[in-house]
């Protein structure tokens, strides 16, 4: 059971990526499921966990507190594995070294025009939406 999930691709939703349902209304889950033709499994920073707890403390009951509430329902929804980023202080560094260690087999979920670019640099994979309704993979 191992060995088959280390074949599948690991894609890794940033914290502004899994606000879009919320937000644009676009169902980020099922562009995944049409725009990727390889086997993969979703993921999550611990330290985006932290980062959409921490905008519901702070926005509450305004659109961007349920939009991350809706996001951490997603997050539960969809199983999303969660994976530790303790070695960086900022999820953005553990994005980028999550993609250096295994680019063939890691794609980086994010809106983050300035973490694309870094991204592209060292030749990850990122998926983006476009448009404001569907993602592409570059």
């Amino acid at each position: 059971m191992m060995n088959f999930l280390n074949n599948k691709t690991k894609v890794i939703l940033d914290t502004n990526f899994v606000l879009i349902p919320g937000e644009l209304g676009v169902d980020i889950f099922t562009e995944l499921h049409y725009l990727l033709s390889e086997p993969y499994d979703l993921f999550i920073l611990d330290k985006s966990e932290e980062e959409l707890k921490t905008i519901i403390q702070r926005e509450g009951k305004r659109k961007s507190g349920f939009y991350a509430k809706l996001g951490l329902i997603l997050i539960k929804q969809k199983n999303l594995k969660t994976l530790s980023s303790s070695t960086s202080k900022y999820a953005d560094e553990a994005l980028l070294d999550l993609a250096q260690k295994n680019p063939e087999k890691t794609i980086i979920a994010t809106q983050d025009k300035n973490l694309r670019l870094k991204l592209k640099k060292v030749g990850a994979r990122v998926i983006q939406l476009r448009q404001k309704k569907h993602l592409t993979l570059g």
